[in-house]
């Protein structure tokens, strides 16, 4: 009888203990891309929208409502915008860039990330398929996938990140959720610490 116990102690609670520990505290918060670029402690990265317009600029899910914003819910970190159209909508790539992740991850269900200038990152997940492939180069208003609800999702939605250094920051910050448009203050991105600071600039 002991033994039985043990067995499914090993085979049911230990992996999903596993499967909440990735996400909560490795997935949301911390998802790692081996090929980031870095921040040393006294560098800076400027962001501004202008530049990045210049490059090419298209809403990830046009047409979409505002589920939930950046910040804290239900006690955790939520580390992105979650925004809505209808089930397998096209999502598409904000900014030109590479696709430096295109899988599956943990709570994030289907996942796909884009560098783009100057170190600037989007993630884009949930999505019900995947278009794209790591390493693919691809333009603003490329599709990289379809709306869905994989991973950790009550409702099928875009859940859209911006990310520099590894660490995500508020997306509103760079982008206007109601008018689908770019904001026009520059943002100067510094590390502290572990973390990154970011500042609004003119």
């Amino acid at each position: 009888m002991r033994i039985l116990i043990t067995i499914f102690i090993l085979c049911v609670c230990l992996p999903l203990t596993a499967w909440g520990q990735d996400y909560y505290d490795v997935g949301v918060n911390h998802i790692k891309v081996t090929s980031a670029e870095k921040l040393s402690d006294k560098e800076e990265l400027l962001i501004c929208p202008m530049d990045l317009l210049e490059e090419g600029f298209r809403f990830p899910l046009p047409g979409s409502k505002i589920l939930s914003p950046y910040g804290g819910r239900d006690g955790r970190m939520h580390a992105g915008w979650d925004i809505k159209t209808f089930p397998n909508d096209t999502i598409r790539c904000a900014f030109d860039g590479e696709v430096i992740m295109s899988q599956v991850f943990s709570g994030y269900g289907n996942c796909v990330i884009v560098r783009h200038l100057n170190g600037l990152e989007t993630l884009y997940s949930h999505n019900s398929k995947n278009l794209v492939k790591k390493g693919e180069k691809v333009k603003a208003g490329t599709p990289l996938a379809l709306e869905g609800r994989t991973g950790r999702a009550t409702t099928e939605h875009l859940h859209f990140e911006t990310r520099v250094n590894n660490q995500h920051f508020d997306p509103n910050l760079l982008f206007d959720f109601e008018n689908h448009t770019l904001r026009k203050d520059c943002l100067r991105i510094t590390k502290k610490k572990s973390g990154i600071k970011v500042k609004k600039v003119k």
